[in-house]
């Protein structure tokens, strides 16, 4: 127990100096102009990383035998390889966050799948889902969630944090991330109950049955947001809202109360990466009509994930308190910047698959970036640079350190 309080309380200090070092390169005013839509310029973002690729230099072996300290240790090292390799504009917390027990009690239906991991290892599985829908009379499975916050367990890790490091980094209790645990994916969840097939058909052959279950499933989000309020469960200081900058002056005008944060107090996200390829008028009937009022709550609201809105950006304004929206590479970068100008920020999502090819190609990803900056300025529409769902880095971490290093160039011309 010793030996890992000494090896936290070592990657506390460096933790310290790396949050102390971004907050005086002023890199959190950089977040907060561009989410206020006054950018300085492009900000750059890696983020849903191949861990399992990058050890070579064992810097991310964990060392701790404690399960709780185990994971403090990964949050700790994995935050310091990526600021000391490439940063990008990431931000940390100057802080340790230790996040709150919160249970679920479910909502009646259980996903039913059959899965198949990658030969590589990592996280990325493949999913086969069982539909579990057929008519509107199903819709009745699924009923209220009952969230419950697990205080004693949750204080018993923060008690147990703080005399580790507690003089090294302050530690604070936090609750759940909205881009996270309470974002809207009300499609996406669908789809887990019916598979995509399933559910593409359902929309025209069981219009009726897909309201409904559209219908329910944001009745019950809207009440697990009631939920999380009245509990004191929401998270108000994540700097990141899915990946994406969540850092904003818009949502600090009032003074806040950590005890009692509301919904409108974060950002709201929402997203229906499903219905990609259905008609904008689909997706205003099936999707923009409930998000409308799943994000109606919130103080900002970030849109979109890997599904293309380039043609949908009339559909998308309709969402209450929008302000960022995904473009992914699967969209037009010019028609999207184009049609949404200075009145939102663009979360420009660079492809991925190219990553692996950095260091043997860097034209092609000079490329492709410098097309998603030029777009944007061309249009005067704020801009975020976001690599993520990285399921490879072709086993190099050059390949990260070079593409940083060429997106901070293009964000800079």
């Amino acid at each position: 127990m010793h030996r890992d309080v000494d090896i936290l309380r070592a990657l506390a200090d460096r933790y310290a100096q790396a949050a102390w070092e971004i907050e005086q390169a002023g890199t959190w005013q950089l977040h907060a102009d561009l989410n206020d839509l006054h950018p300085q310029r492009p900000i750059v973002l890696i983020n849903e990383l191949p861990w399992h690729e990058l050890n070579g230099s064992g810097e991310l072996t964990l060392e701790c035998e404690d399960p709780d300290f185990r994971r403090a240790e990964e949050f700790l090292r994995r935050n310091l390889f990526q600021y000391r390799y490439f940063p990008g504009d990431m931000l940390l917390r100057p802080y340790f966050p230790v996040q709150k027990t919160i249970r679920s009690s479910g909502n009646g239906v259980s996903v039913k799948e059959e899965t198949r991991a990658s030969a590589g290892g990592g996280s990325i599985v493949a999913h086969r889902y069982e539909n579990q829908f057929y008519s509107v009379e199903d819709v009745e499975k699924l009923h209220y969630d009952v969230i419950t916050y697990d205080r004693e367990d949750s204080m018993r890790r923060y008690e147990k944090i703080c005399a580790a490091l507690g003089d090294v980094l302050p530690v604070r209790l936090v609750g759940e991330a909205t881009g996270y645990g309470l974002g809207y994916k009300v499609w996406d969840l669908i789809a887990t109950y019916m598979s995509v097939d399933e559910l593409l058909y359902a929309l025209i052959d069981e219009p009726e049955m897909m309201h409904a279950l559209a219908e329910k499933l944001t009745d019950i989000f809207l009440d697990t947001v009631r939920q999380y309020e009245e509990q004191g469960l929401i998270d108000e200081d994540d700097p990141y809202c899915h990946c994406s900058s969540a850092v904003s002056r818009d949502l600090r005008k009032e003074p806040l109360d950590r005890r009692a944060v509301r919904a409108k107090n974060v950002w709201g996200r929402g997203l229906a990466q499903i219905l990609a390829t259905v008609s904008p008028a689909m997706h205003d009937e099936f999707e923009i009509a409930y998000v409308r009022r799943a994000m109606e709550p919130f103080g900002l609201v970030y849109y979109g994930c890997c599904e293309p809105l380039d043609t949908k950006i009339d559909e998308v304004r309709k969402i209450p308190h929008l302000r960022k929206i995904s473009i992914t590479p699967w969209a037009d970068i010019n028609r999207a910047a184009e049609a949404i100008g200075r009145d939102f920020v663009i979360s420009a999502k660079p492809n991925p698959a190219n990553l692996p090819f950095t260091c043997e190609d860097p034209d092609r990803i000079r490329k492709e970036l410098r097309a998603l900056v030029e777009a944007c300025r061309r249009n005067n529409t704020p801009c975020e640079l976001l690599l993520k769902d990285i399921s490879t880095a072709g086993g190099k971490l050059e390949n990260l350190i070079l593409w940083n290093r060429i997106a901070q160039e293009e964000a800079l011309r």
